[in-house]
């Protein structure tokens, strides 16, 4: 019989995920993004602007908010998201918000 790992059955929490940081992790809590299927529900251009909201007076950068949370759920570092995708990413997160 193969050897298996017993896989978790709990959600992963967001400060777990890549790319996600004390403080990220802190501002995510703050929307009710707690693990990564809440950050999957929202997707990374909902958190980014929730967040966004949460704090209007700071400038929030897109590497370590709007790339972070797309490379997250896609387990890989911010940085080799494609310049197309990071593109796309900026242009979503800048159009107004379909409600």
């Amino acid at each position: 019989m193969p050897d298996r790992k017993p896989q978790s059955s709990r959600p992963r929490r967001v400060n777990e995920l890549r790319n996600i940081g004390t403080l990220i992790a802190q501002r995510l809590n703050e929307i009710g993004v707690v693990t990564e299927d809440d950050l999957r529900r929202v997707g990374a251009v909902g958190a980014h602007r929730r967040i966004k909201n949460n704090y209007p007076d700071k400038t929030l950068s897109v590497c370590y908010y709007l790339y972070s949370f797309e490379a997250a759920l896609r387990d890989m570092h911010w940085d080799d998201l494609t310049e197309d995708e990071k593109k796309d990413l900026k242009q979503k997160a800048s159009e107004p918000a379909v409600l």
